[in-house]
């Protein structure tokens, strides 16, 4: 009897795990039209995305994860900043480390197709200090220039022209929370 309970106990910690480790992310362009899919999944050193998308302009296009599961059009500004669990500054390039939510730029082919694979080094869809699904989620942005990998607060990729929304419990109303000012962290120093 301990057998046939532990085996159903294992079948069902399973398939819990293969629900974590693997989430589909709709992408949306300023105009609300779904032009393709990011699918994020657990790897050992950290979460693979793969893009798929299309009618970009032609070239390089930042990428990044950022702080909340919100994509309200025209500019996204409700997804916040890019996730930053660390308190890091931005950019991939950067000496003393980048935000968590930093990712490699994209290319968009001629036609504007983006199939890309990157990874998210230390992230996790697991629960966390560096989960994408803490809280009520994350989201994914796309500009439409490239990241230079070092200019603060952002990389100096121009407007927010794509976004999806990876929420914890997609089923989920949205919350109430507002992003934060990418601002207001620097006025703050001045002051």
């Amino acid at each position: 009897m301990r057998f046939v309970f532990f085996i159903v106990l294992l079948f069902l910690t399973g398939c819990q795990s293969n629900a974590e480790k693997l989430r589909t992310v709709d992408m949306y362009n300023v105009s609300g039209d779904m032009i393709g899919t990011v699918a994020l999944s657990e790897q050992a050193d950290g979460v693979q995305l793969k893009v798929k998308l299309e009618g970009l302009e032609p070239g390089f296009h930042g990428i990044h994860v950022h702080e909340y599961p919100k994509c309200e059009a025209p500019d996204f500004t409700t997804a916040g900043n890019h996730y930053n669990p660390e308190g890091n500054e931005h950019g991939l390039m950067h000496p003393e480390g980048s935000h968590l939510g930093d990712l490699p730029n994209i290319e968009a082919d001629d036609g504007g197709l983006v199939d890309a694979e990157l990874m998210l080094p230390e992230a996790t869809l697991m629960e966390g200090k560096n989960s994408l699904l803490k809280e009520d989620g994350t989201s994914i942005v796309i500009q439409q220039g490239p990241d230079d990998g070092l200019t603060q607060p952002g990389g100096n990729g121009g407007q927010r022209i794509v976004c999806g929304e990876l929420k914890t419990n997609p089923d989920e109303e949205d919350s109430e929370e507002s992003p934060t000012d990418p601002t207001e962290f620097n006025e703050d120093q001045e002051e």
